[in-house]
């Protein structure tokens, strides 16, 4: 029988895990007998859904916008870290029923941060008060950022985030003020449909100068609005392919018992992966 994986959400139809985790399936020889792929599930029908996964054989999902918070709520044993941060985007089917959920953007965030800085001390603003934004803010604060601001096109979602992390939401029209933080994470959906402009985060090239690193989950061909603006004044990037590789590494041992094989899952999602630094 074939073991399934796969990754939900709403659209999903961008995403690249499939050709990673498979290309990482088959560099550790499982592609004959594992397959991961796309599962295109609407918020109003994401329950049902992952319940009827385990009988089709699936032993694992990854899981993606807007399913993030439902996915844990929707766990029966949930990590230390998913907790914590409110949000799972990893959930592992258990012969006896049980339904694990793990959140891996908090650590590959890390990783992919310590190439650049020392967290510890640092500032940040995260933009966005989903659940990526749950798993940046958690992940800083845990690893000893000395601040983190919170800004959302709907500032109440920023102001709710930020009372349950205990920290600063920032208003909309403050969005600016804040620009001289060690650290930007965009954790908003901007830069993922090709109209995107980075003026709708209510930023422009000359708010970027002043961080030392910027990081975006968003991905896609030819760099976002955000990691192309930041590249043009000299900063650092992260880009979110490489935290799509970290954390879908993270996600395979977990899904597998297997180490990731990094260097085939990289391949598979683009040569441009990776971090950015000015020349």
């Amino acid at each position: 029988m074939i073991r399934r994986l796969g990754v939900l959400g709403w659209p999903v139809a961008h995403s690249r895990s499939p050709a990673m985790q498979n290309a990482a399936l088959a560099a550790v020889g499982l592609g004959e007998r594992w397959r991961y792929q796309l599962l295109p599930v609407p918020p109003e029908v994401f329950d049902e859904t992952v319940r009827s996964l385990p009988a089709l054989g699936f032993r694992g999902v990854n899981v993606t916008i807007p399913h993030k918070s439902a996915a844990l709520v929707l766990a029966t044993d949930a990590s230390p870290r998913a907790t914590a941060i409110g949000a799972a985007n990893t959930l592992l089917f258990q012969g006896d029923g049980r339904l694990l959920a793990d959140n891996t953007d908090a650590p590959a965030l890390i990783a992919a941060l310590t190439q650049h800085l020392d967290v510890v001390g640092c500032s940040a603003l995260v933009l966005g008060a989903g659940g990526s934004a749950r798993a940046a803010v958690w992940a800083l604060l845990d690893a000893g950022a000395r601040e983190v601001y919170i800004w959302n096109r709907t500032p109440e979602r920023a102001a709710e985030l930020a009372a349950a992390f205990g920290e600063h939401a920032v208003a909309v029209a403050d969005a600016g003020s804040v620009a001289d933080t060690d650290l930007l994470v965009n954790c908003t959906s901007v830069g993922l449909d090709d109209a995107d402009r980075l003026e709708t985060l209510l930023l422009t090239a000359d708010h970027l100068r002043h961080h030392r690193v910027v990081v975006d989950f968003v991905y896609r061909n030819g760099g976002t609005p955000l990691t192309t603006a930041a590249e043009s004044v000299q900063v650092p990037t992260i880009d979110g392919l490489e935290l799509l590789v970290g954390q879908g590494a993270i996600a395979f041992e977990l899904f597998t018992g297997i180490p990731a094989p990094l260097e085939a899952m990289r391949l598979a999602v683009g040569p441009s992966v990776g971090l950015s630094s000015p020349p």
